[in-house]
């Protein structure tokens, strides 16, 4: 498993200068709203993703009138016999690991892990895995298909970083190709060899990343649909499906069948930035018939299912960082999820609450040895 033992934090978000131990493997951390509990969770996510899961920009990471900020975490790494449920190898396998993050405002930024810098922050993704709940979350099951697409990508690029690698390419050539289509509208003659030169370069990682999201959501899916079945506890027929316009077609036919649609609207209409997650309820679809409840349950079971992918990947848990899920179920299928979090696996937890006696309680119910950590 891999667990973070401390946590210090200089000028991030309303953090001037604080530090936290975790001894034990669950962690509670309560206190009322505008505390920090999401921004506890949200520099744990930084340390192992090189940014903020919530902000884009940095420097909405920064403290007022500050200038930068730092994080640095100590975390231990112990590997997993594969199939056996979690179970630690010998203690002497752990590995000890120093990651520090620095912005100083302007772009200038450093990851460092022992004190080694990256040359590419890319290079970091994948080495310590980490699973996020958040309330927002729940537009992955009632948006538009880019908000899955990021759940994809988000798994696959820790668990391959070649994965990563051709998405970086894709999405680089892509915006090459939107911007020329864009300037077809401006310009009489339209440079349509360099279209045909940019359709090529697209190929090539556009087939990679299907082939690897078609293998991916076919372990996935099974176990996604067990989760739910288990969260929900009831007889639910969940349906899930890989759609994309490469199931039936070449990637070329793909692109040669939307060219004139694409010159008309300037900008790239088809391709694997197009794919999506379906998903059907007793045959209908989800996002039309489900209950809040119901897309509840199904957004915790593609995380508990993203959490094993990975582990199984690793050869180790991830973190899981649950903020505010209490809000989020009913009790039963709160006490479904805490089972399998805090019982039947053996991952780091932090979850967040503002109600201390609440989480209290939903702890000590599984008799498990835990520390709360009261933001006051």
């Amino acid at each position: 498993m891999l667990h973070l033992n401390k946590i210090i934090l200089t000028q991030f978000k309303n953090y001037k200068s604080d530090s936290f131990e975790f001894k034990e493997r669950i962690t509670g951390i309560c206190g009322f709203n505008g505390k920090g509990k999401t921004n506890l969770l949200d520099a744990i996510y930084y340390l192992c993703f090189t940014k903020s899961y919530f902000s884009k920009s940095d420097l909405l990471n920064v403290q007022f009138n500050a200038d930068g900020f730092r994080i640095e975490g100590d975390l231990t790494q112990t590997p997993v016999y594969p199939g056996t449920g979690g179970l630690s190898i010998d203690e002497g396998f752990k590995e000890n690991f120093n990651v520090v993050s620095i912005f100083r405002g302007a772009g200038k930024k450093e990851v460092l892990v022992n004190d080694i810098a990256y040359e590419k922050f890319s290079s970091h993704i994948g080495k310590f895995p980490c699973v996020m709940v958040a309330p927002d979350d729940i537009e992955m099951i009632t948006g538009g298909s880019e908000q899955r697409r990021r759940f994809i990508d988000t798994v696959l690029s820790q668990m391959d970083a070649g994965y990563l690698q051709q998405l970086i390419i894709y999405n680089k050539v892509l915006l090459q190709r939107n911007s020329l289509l864009k300037s077809f509208a401006d310009q009489k003659n339209r440079d349509m060899q360099l279209l045909q030169v940019l359709d090529s370069q697209l190929q090539q990682p556009g087939e990679d990343i299907y082939k690897k999201r078609k293998d991916f959501l076919e372990n996935l899916i099974p176990l996604a649909k067990d989760f739910y079945f288990q969260i929900a506890g009831n007889n639910e027929v969940i349906d899930l499906n890989y759609e994309s316009q490469l199931n039936e077609n070449t990637f070329q036919e793909v692109l040669d069948r939307s060219k004139d649609r694409d010159i008309f609207s300037q900008r790239s209409t088809a391709g694997i930035h197009k794919d999506d997650l379906g998903s059907q309820l007793n045959g209908k679809p989800f996002k039309a018939v489900a209950s809040q409840g119901q897309k509840k349950s199904l957004l915790f079971a593609l995380k508990l299912a993203e959490f094993e992918m990975l582990k199984e990947n690793k050869g180790f848990a991830p973190l899981l960082l649950l903020d505010d899920v209490f809000e989020k179920l009913d009790d039963l299928r709160m006490q479904n999820l805490l089972q399998w979090v805090c019982v039947n696996n053996e991952s780091q937890v932090f979850i967040t609450d503002t109600h201390l006696e609440r989480l209290q309680t939903s702890l000590n119910n599984f008799g498990f040895t835990s520390e709360i950590i009261e933001l006051k």
